[in-house]
């Protein structure tokens, strides 16, 4: 019985980790909100949301390798520190939010043949 409680201990811990930046689905954002832009503009907007997507992603993977840390410590030194795991939250909304509005510039960019787009890994 004590390996099922550890292992199912460890399972909840790890489940409850942050998302890498990588995993996050962008938000739906439609590309509409756009539309009035022009090419200069959707060029603009493109630069700066890929920034605070750049800083987001990192703020995630950061809490990712945090959780990380944290539910090692808990699973073999301490089992009350996997109750300071964070999991996925403001910052992970925040992320997806980005990845969105990335998407919705890059969809108003091709229905205005702007020649714009992110690169993605």
């Amino acid at each position: 019985m004590r390996n099922g409680s550890i292992t199912l201990i460890l399972a909840l811990a790890i489940s409850g980790c942050a998302s890498s930046s990588e995993d996050i689905s962008p938000s739906y954002v439609s590309p509409v909100t756009y539309q009035n832009y022009t090419c200069d503009q959707l060029g603009e907007e493109a630069q700066r949301v890929s920034q605070q997507a750049a800083i987001a992603s990192g703020q995630q993977d950061k809490a990712r390798t945090t959780d990380a840390i944290v539910t090692t410590v808990g699973v073999v030194v301490f089992w009350p520190a996997l109750f300071f795991i964070d999991g996925d939250g403001p910052k992970a909304a925040e992320l997806a939010r980005l990845k969105g509005q990335m998407d919705a510039i890059e969809g108003a960019a091709i229905l205005k043949k702007c020649r714009i787009s992110f690169k993605k890994d």
